[in-house]
C-alpha cells in the first residue's frame, strides 16, 4: 500500500479541510481517507509537502478529438483524416489528465469519420494503458439535423457537396432517422447521447436560440436512449428550446446561454442538470471570426454571464464543463475560476467538478476521498477554498492508483 501525505485534504462533499492529510491507496482504490489514513508500518509514504489533496476533477463537456496543435476550424474538418485526428487527441488527452481532470465526458464528434466512433476507441486505448488520459464517457457522434449547429459543414460555411455526412456520422432527420442514429451510437459503444437541440454562436446561419429538432424528434431520441439506460445531453441555448428539451426528458443542458428565469425554474423542478461552459465567454478569440459570428457573440455572451448565478439561486444542479477546445485542452481550471467569478463559492465550483459531475454520470466510485472509491487524486498548493486560482497549478495527479504527474517542490 501507498500513503500520500499532504498538509491538508479537502473533503469536497462537506467542505471540511482536514490537517494533516493522509490518504492510503491500495491498488486502484482508496483504503483510508483524510486525516484517518494510516502512515508508517509497511506502507510506502509519499510526502507531497505543503499541498491540498482533492479528488480528481471531472469535465462534463470536452471534445478531445478536436482542437490541439495544428488544427484550424476552417480546413481541418476536410484535411484531417481519422488517424491524424486520433493522434492529435492523444496529446489532448494527456494534457487534460495532467491538468487534474481524471474523468471527462467526450460530448459528441461532429467530424467526418466514416461512421467510426473515435472517442470510443480513444477511451479503450486509455483504459488499456496504451496512452495516458482521463477516464472517458464517450457520446460517439453528436446527433443533429441537416444544417444544425453540430452539422460541421455549418462551422466553415462549406458549399453544397463538401464533406457530406451520413446518418452513422450523426446527421439525422425525422423520428425514424433519429431513432436509428441513437441505436447506431449505442451499438458501437456510446455511453451517453449528445443531441443538438438549438442553434449556436459559432455556426454561420441561424439564430443561436432557435429550436432545431421538433418535440416529437426530441422525445424519440430520449425514448431510445433511456430504454437502453443512457442519458441524453443537449446543446441548447434558447429558453424555448431548453424548455422543449426538458419537457422531452433530456437529462442535461449544455451551455444554456439564453435561459430565462421561468425555464431555469422548470429545470430545477425536473432535476435537469446544467453544464454552463462559462469560461469560453471570456476566453474565445473572435478576432479572426466572420462578422456575423462576432455580432452574435456580442449579443449573447453578456447575457450568458448571468446564467450561473440565477441558476444557482433557483437550485439547478450544475456540473463543470469547459467545451474544450473552446478553451484550450489542459486549461480546464479556467472554468473553475469563471464559475466563482459568476457567483459560485469556491466550494460550489469544486463540487460542480467532483460530486455533482459524478452524480451526472451515475458514477458512485469517484468524486470524493473515501475508502473503496477509485484512487483518483490531485494536489494543489495553498487552500483552494480561499483562492480558487491555485487549481491552475496542479502538482500531483494520480488516476486509479497510478501517478501521472509528480512535481513536488
Amino acid at each position: 500500500m501507498l500513503t500520500l501525505k499532504a498538509a491538508r485534504v479537502l473533503h469536497v462533499e462537506t467542505g471540511e479541510l482536514a490537517a494533516p492529510g493522509l490518504v492510503t491507496v491500495d491498488g486502484e482504490h482508496i483504503a483510508g481517507g483524510g486525516e484517518t489514513g494510516a502512515a508508517g508500518g509497511e506502507n510506502e509514504v509519499l510526502d507531497l509537502g505543503d499541498v491540498t489533496l482533492l479528488p480528481g476533477l471531472m469535465d462534463m463537456e470536452v471534445n478531445l478529438l478536436m482542437g490541439g496543435r495544428g488544427e484550424t476550424l476552417a480546413f481541418s474538418p476536410v484535411q484531417d483524416d481519422p488517424p491524424l485526428r486520433m493522434l492529435r487527441a492523444v496529446g489532448n488527452a494527456r494534457r487534460t489528465l495532467r491538468a487534474g481532470f481524471t474523468t471527462v465526458r467526450n460530448l459528441g464528434l461532429f467530424v467526418k469519420t466514416g461512421g467510426y466512433l473515435l472517442d470510443v476507441a480513444l477511451a479503450k486505448a486509455i483504459d488499456a494503458g496504451w496512452i495516458d488520459g482521463p477516464r472517458i464517457v464517450p457520446a460517439g457522434h453528436a446527433i443533429t439535423p441537416t444544417g444544425g449547429h453540430l452539422d460541421p459543414t455549418m462551422f466553415a460555411a462549406y458549399a453544397p457537396g463538401i464533406m457530406t455526412l451520413s446518418l452513422e456520422e450523426g446527421i439525422a432527420n425525422g423520428v425514424d432517422e433519429v431513432r436509428k442514429a441513437v441505436r447506431y451510437q449505442i451499438k458501437h459503444g456510446a455511453r451517453l447521447i449528445k443531441v443538438c437541440a438549438s442553434g449556436g454562436v459559432m455556426s454561420h446561419t441561424g439564430t443561436p436560440g432557435a429550436q432545431h429538432y421538433s418535440d416529437d424528434e426530441l422525445r424519440a431520441i430520449v425514448d431510445e436512449a433511456h430504454r437502453r439506460g443512457l442519458k441524453v445531453a443537449a446543446h441548447t441555448h434558447g429558453a424555448d428550446a431548453v424548455r422543449s428539451a426538458v419537457e422531452a426528458g433530456i437529462d442535461c443542458i449544455e451551455h444554456g446561454f439564453l435561459l430565462d428565469d421561468d425555464t431555469i425554474a422548470l429545470m430545477a423542478e425536473r432535476g435537469t442538470f446544467l453544464v454552463p461552459t462559462t469560461a469560453l465567454i471570456d476566453g474565445m478569440d473572435m478576432s479572426h471570426s466572420a462578422p456575423e459570428l462576432v455580432e452574435k457573440a456580442a449579443e449573447i455572451f453578456p447575457r450568458a454571464k448571468t446564467v450561473v448565478s440565477r441558476a444557482g439561486k433557483a437550485g439547478v444542479r450544475m456540473a463543470l464543463g469547459t467545451d474544450a477546445p473552446a478553451i484550450p485542452h489542459g486549461r480546464g481550471a479556467q472554468e473553475l475560476i469563471a464559475l466563482v467569478d459568476r457567483g459560485m463559492t469556491p466550494l460550489e465550483a469544486l463540487q460542480a467538478a467532483t460530486v455533482n459531475a459524478a452524480e451526472l454520470i451515475d458514477a458512485q466510485d469517484r468524486g470524493r476521498i473515501a475508502p473503496g472509491l477509485l484512487a483518483d487524486l490531485i494536489a494543489v498548493p495553498g487552500d483552494p477554498l480561499e483562492d480558487i486560482s491555485v487549481m491552475t497549478d496542479v502538482r500531483f495527479v494520480m488516476k486509479g492508483g497510478k501517478v501521472f504527474r509528480d512535481e513536488r517542490r
